[in-house]
């Protein structure tokens, strides 16, 4: 290269400024090749691609680029223990990999579609968490202007029907070819159909029907809202193929459900029973009416997060959006068994609204209870949602505690077995029930028992007769050695259950302390109210076994049922199992139409009527999709959240 001599400068000067200069920007170069080459080795983050590619450059999250972020994260994440079980869920190897996408495969033209929906959507996600996170925990999350605004989603629906493994009803809508099952399941059918004649002849719109004075209830669980029985029977009048008065029930929800309310409201019962009922409405008919009401209805439950801890009071003014505390718990604690049961319903909730602000409010629930010290590795029921510890140590496995483990078990088989998180807190807690709760009577039943600061009370509630199901679901996905060992132990809780059934409707509440086996021995626990716990049992085990003794013992149940509880206006609890003179009680909850009756049927039906690999049950009974569709808003949310606490 020939240097053109400048006038008045020196060879030598020239060379030595020239030098100068390209040393300099040799170094300059240097550094931004380095500043940018490292911020592409960083995890692999849309906030930070963000910054460098436009938004149509922009990627989705989807199970076959994820390789990247699930490295860093299991790298990254160790130490986090907040992360733990989560990471591990996002971090499996092909195996898991493999289960995301069992799904059927969806054209070419759709996923092409996916990628620009998708990296919209993500942005819009990341910019909410942005916007969440920097407000006080004292003041509502988002208006309700921003609220609606997320409900203009990207939830496709003949797409996530395209990701079920079966048709929701069955080839046949589970018709058995059995015809002593048949008529057993059409006998079903046809109670279903006598409760809600006689809830629309004397009850329609209130709550629940009273079937002894042909009238209706309102009482004060609900906060204002009405038509509770209405919404808890949507999902089975359709099931059962009763069209005219599912018809029926949907036109009232259009017309006359309204959610404008102001009254003290049970977040449990509104989230299980109201959020619950419309959740499984939509997703079973696709009317865009019951997804518009059950997203309208969540943003208003949202307020009850708004404590120190992020643990919701057990109390909320749907219309004000005060909460507090039930005036009857311990030191104006929070009940296990409320507020860990949301998980569900709220995890679809973001799948249905594209706003993972309900995922991040119970993914917090579970960071908390995952920092505190657990006695014996035992859940509490109550915890104070000031402090974030435990108020008492009163440990259930029925009222109080029941549906926060059945809500573990169900959140990862919900996720297509992907959420590791509530695997394995699911079966901590189930090895520390084994070890401290879990006894043989001298007559050889098993049963759970209750735990009061160490010391047990040898009572199991008819709550708790749900957990033979629970212990059966999840038998499969526990330690190899141990998968029989579960199978077994839900079988004897279940058989323990039905020996609680001595008039084939069982108590409130059954002792095994003073010679008494399986019975009731104080008059309050003598009750039964159309519980549905043994029953839904009977139904699981069914599925998991085939044995025909829990078809024999659902019959029995239906006989009873018919002759202790069916009167001439609707079906009625008792007051005394074991009393030769029937006393109703009056009421026909609206969980016998919603839990009682759907359990029966599905126990006389064959298994691809709602299949287990497809649906989980809220606890409510309410049918909720596994939420396994490859480029879900869910799975969005869980991979962007991760991706922000690992930053």
């Amino acid at each position: 290269m020939v240097f053109r001599k400048l006038p008045g400068v020196s060879a030598s000067g020239m060379g030595l400024r020239l030098s100068q200069k390209f040393v300099f920007l040799l170094f300059l170069s240097g550094l931004v090749t380095l500043c940018f080459g490292a911020l592409f080795f960083l995890p692999d983050s849309v906030r930070l691609k963000r910054i460098f590619l436009s938004k149509t450059e922009s990627q989705p999250v989807t199970v076959g680029s994820d390789n990247d972020l699930r490295d860093h994260l299991k790298k990254g994440a160790k130490d986090m223990e907040h992360l733990r079980g989560i990471t591990s869920a996002k971090g499996e190897t092909s195996t898991k990999l493999k289960s995301l996408s069992r799904k059927p495969s969806i054209t070419n033209e759709a996923k092409a579609d996916e990628k620009v929906v998708g990296g919209e959507a993500l942005e819009d996600l990341t910019m909410s968490r942005s916007k969440t996170e920097s407000s006080s925990k004292d003041e509502k999350v988002t208006s309700s202007s921003n609220q609606r605004a997320n409900t203009d989603t990207s939830f496709d629906y003949n797409k996530f029907k395209k990701c079920l493994l079966k048709p929701p009803l069955g080839i046949e809508h589970g018709k058995s070819s059995h015809p002593q099952t048949l008529h057993r399941r059409d006998k079903v059918k046809e109670m279903m159909k006598f409760a809600w004649d006689n809830y629309k002849s004397f009850a329609w719109g209130k709550n629940e029907l009273r079937p002894l004075t042909k009238n209706g209830h309102i009482g004060n669980m609900f906060g204002g809202l009405r038509g509770a029985s209405i919404v808890d029977s949507l999902d089975t009048l359709y099931i059962m193929g009763l069209i005219d008065e599912y018809n029926d029930a949907k036109e009232w929800v259009e017309t006359s459900l309204d959610l404008n309310s102001n009254g003290e409201a049970s977040l449990f019962e509104v989230n299980i029973r109201y959020v619950g009922g419309l959740l499984s409405a939509y997703y079973l008919t696709g009317e865009e009416m019951f997804k518009r009401k059950v997203l309208e209805l969540g943003e208003k439950l949202l307020p009850a997060f708004n404590t120190p801890t992020g643990i919701p009071r057990g109390v909320i003014n749907l219309g004000s959006g005060t909460s507090w505390s039930w005036g009857w718990a311990s030191a104006g604690s929070s009940i296990l068994a409320e507020f860990g049961t949301l998980h569900l319903e709220f995890v679809h909730l973001s799948e249905l609204s594209n706003n993972p602000i309900y995922t991040e409010k119970v993914m917090n629930i579970r960071r908390l209870l995952n920092k505190i010290e657990k006695p014996h590795g035992l859940y509490p029921n109550f915890l104070s949602p000031v402090s974030g510890n435990w108020v008492q140590h009163h440990v259930s496995i029925g009222g109080l505690g029941d549906s926060f483990y059945e809500y573990l078990i169900k959140s990862y088989l919900m996720s297509d077995k992907t959420d590791e998180e509530a695997k394995n807190m699911y079966y901590s807690a189930l090895e520390a029930i084994e070890a401290n709760l879990v006894q043989k009577s001298p007559g050889g039943l098993t049963y759970m028992a209750e735990w009061r600061g160490g010391i047990l009370d040898h009572k199991m509630g008819h709550l708790a007769c749900f957990s033979g199901g629970m212990v059966g679901i999840g038998a499969d996905d526990g330690a190899p050695e141990k998968r029989q060992h579960f199978l077994d132990l839900a079988a004897e809780i279940t058989h323990t259950c039905h020996e609680s059934y001595t008039t084939k409707l069982g108590p409130e509440a059954f002792r095994f302390d003073g010679g008494a086996e399986a019975t009731a021995t104080r008059l309050s626990d003598r009750y039964y109210i159309l519980r549905p716990e043994v029953i839904e049992s009977y139904m699981y085990m069914w599925r998991l076994t085939h044995d025909p003794k829990y078809r024999e013992w659902g019959w029995e149940a239906v006989e009873a049922l018919e002759q202790h509880c069916r009167v001439e206006a609707g079906f009625s609890g008792i007051r005394d199992v074991y009393a030769q003179t029937v006393s109703h009680d009056n009421m026909q909850q609206s969980f016998f139409l919603s839990e009682t009756l759907k359990y029966l049927y599905l126990l006389f039906s064959d298994d691809d009527l709602l299949p287990l690999e497809d649906w989980v049950f809220n606890t409510e009974a309410h049918p909720l999709p596994c939420v396994t569709c490859p480029g879900t808003i869910f799975e969005k949310i869980l991979i962007n959240s991760l991706s922000f606490t690992v930053l």
